[in-house]
Order: structure tokens, then sequence, then C-alpha cells
């Protein structure tokens, strides 16, 4: 990576499966590697699946996040969410950067609720400062996300210093960007979509996106690019599109 660039995906990889419920977690893969990001914001990611296990000829020998992360990034961590009889799922982080810390947060508000936030820190090269990477998944429900938002405020509130550099990523659910107040006004947290270009990105459902619901979040850092990735080979992947964007810090 460039000394003081840092290059960002989020995606929600619906599991592995497309929207045709097709296994496409070794395209996925593919895709993922050339884009080459620094930090990939992943969710929806499969811990553990006994069944399918079993029934998929492609399913990886180690977990998914371990499987996405063999090619390009030595430090990847996974925080599950999800959990049901057959297996679990959550959010994860493949990077370049070193681990410095991580915690996985429970979201849930109700007894039938599955939802968490993984922040972790890590060591940004050539600069004491590190580096906060949140990588959140939140409720289809208006009250569930609220409280969701609320905690997450106070999280960043709480540990995330004004001057270190932060991202937030991965799918809001928030289609009508009840976030903003949340973020953007009470913590001075920018969306880079809504920065360089004007407005959200649009990216569910993945063959005709209209609504906006995956973001790309920070502070202490300057945007430089940001691109929907809509197109092939990803038209045929996960159910959402993906999130690419570059800063400086």
């Amino acid at each position: 990576m460039s000394f003081n660039r840092l290059r960002v995906l989020t995606y929600n990889i619906h599991k592995g499966f497309n929207v045709n419920r097709q296994f496409m977690l070794p395209a996925m893969q593919q895709a993922i590697t050339q884009v080459d990001a620094d930090i990939v914001f992943l969710q929806e990611v499969r811990g553990e699946h006994l069944r399918q296990q079993r029934r998929i000829k492609e399913w990886p020998a180690n977990s998914q996040t371990e499987f996405l992360a063999s090619q390009t990034w030595p430090y990847y961590v996974y925080g599950k969410n999800a959990v049901y009889p057959h297996g679990h799922h959550g959010n994860a982080f493949l990077s370049k950067l070193p681990l410095l810390a991580w915690e996985n947060i429970n979201l849930a508000n109700q007894i039938n609720a599955s939802r968490s936030m993984l922040h972790a820190v890590l060591q940004l090269p050539d600069t004491p400062l590190p580096l906060h990477i949140i990588c959140i998944h939140l409720g289809l429900f208006k009250k569930e996300r609220a409280y969701q938002l609320q905690a997450l405020s106070q999280r960043i509130e709480a540990l995330v210093p004004h001057h270190e550099p932060l991202v937030i990523a991965g799918d809001f659910n928030d289609w009508r960007i009840h976030a903003k107040d949340y973020l953007e006004t009470f913590l001075d947290v920018k969306e880079v979509f809504q920065t360089l270009t004007g407005d959200y990105a649009k990216t569910f459902p993945i063959w005709r996106p209209v609504l906006r619901v995956d973001r790309i979040y920070y502070r202490a850092l300057k945007p430089l690019h940001c691109q929907v990735l809509a197109k092939k080979p990803w038209l045929n992947l996960s159910d959402h599109t993906a999130l690419y964007a570059e800063f400086e810090w």
C-alpha cells in the first residue's frame, strides 16, 4: 500500500450466494482480490454451516473469512452475529495493516434479532496514529436501527478521538437516510459518496440498484475517489453492489 493512501472495499456477500442461490464464493474471492483494497469490510459472512459444507462441492475447507483472505490479506477477523442450528454468520475484516485490537459488540435489542458491530484498531505505516475501523450491518426495522445507531454513536464518542482516522462501512439498511442525524450531524462523520458525488450510492438490489443502503463513512481522512462496483463480474455475485473508496491521511 502507499505510505499515506488507504483503499477500502465494503461488500455484503450474501453468505457466498447470488440471488439465484448459486454458490459464488470462489468468484467473489477473485473479484475482491482483483480490487486489492488495503481493508475489506464484509457483511453476511458464513462462519459455519454444517449442512452446506456437506452439500456444496466448492465449499472451502476453512472458514469463508479465511478463504477470502488467503491470497492477499495477512490479517483478518470475524465476528458472529447470527447463530442458528447448523451454523452462524456475521461481519468480517480483511486487512493488509497489522491488527492491534478488536471487539465484536452485540447490537441486538430484540429476542429474535441478531446484529453486531465489529470494531478494530489497525496500525498505519509511518505514523503513531492508529486507524479505527467499524463494520456494521444494521437491522431491517426503524426502531431497531435507531437503537443500533445510538450504540454506534456512543462507542465512537467514547473510544475514538476526533484526531484519529476512522472508517465505518457496511450495510446500514437505512434507505431513508436516518443515520445522517446520528453520524454526520453529531459526530462530524462524513459519507464518501455524499462528499464526492453529492449523493449516497444506490447499492440494492444488484440487478437494479435503487436503495441507498451500503455506505462508507470517514473522519480525519481526506477522500480522493469512490466507485460503485455493480457491473461484471459483480453483477452475478451477491445481491448487493460493492463500494470502493480511496483516502489520504
